[in-house]
């Protein structure tokens, strides 16, 4: 069964201060059957030989693949944390663009599982991922 989704929960996903704003990570999409965000690789998201970074690879994938979660959850009672990312590195980029695109593979009741292609501006594969997701119910206030 569908969860009901208002309109603009995208909008309370949080970019300030946090490693998207670091990154320099933007959401281009953001809905419940895909996300798309882009980072620009520049030697803020390189390692010390001058190519994009794996780590920076792992979180651009694996944020893409929350905020999916995100849109597939019961607003403030329910909330989905990463608990795999298995990454493959297909090719080394120096500059330009990267776009992560999502899609789910699984959106159960307590599990979902994420696809995530990354592919430069010319659109040649950068790397691929997976990511599971646990799906939480939100702590009940203490009385």
């Amino acid at each position: 069964m569908d969860k009901p989704l208002p309109d603009d929960l995208a909008s309370e996903l949080v970019y300030e201060n946090t490693i998207h704003e670091s990154l320099g990570i933007r959401a281009i999409e953001v809905t419940a059957d895909r996300v798309v965000l882009e980072m620009d690789v520049t030697p803020t998201v390189h390692q010390p030989m001058g190519l994009l970074h794996g780590g920076a690879s792992a979180v651009i994938a694996e944020s893409a693949a929350s905020m999916g979660s995100f849109m597939n959850c019961v607003p403030g009672v329910e909330f989905a944390v990463g608990v795999d990312l298995n990454i493959t590195h297909l090719r080394g980029k120096r500059s330009g663009m990267v776009t992560a695109t999502a899609r789910p593979i699984r959106k159960g009741r307590t599990v979902h599982v994420w696809n995530i292609d990354i592919v430069g501006e010319d659109g040649k594969q950068v790397a691929v991922a997976r990511c599971t997701l646990a799906v939480r119910k939100t702590a009940e206030p203490a009385s």
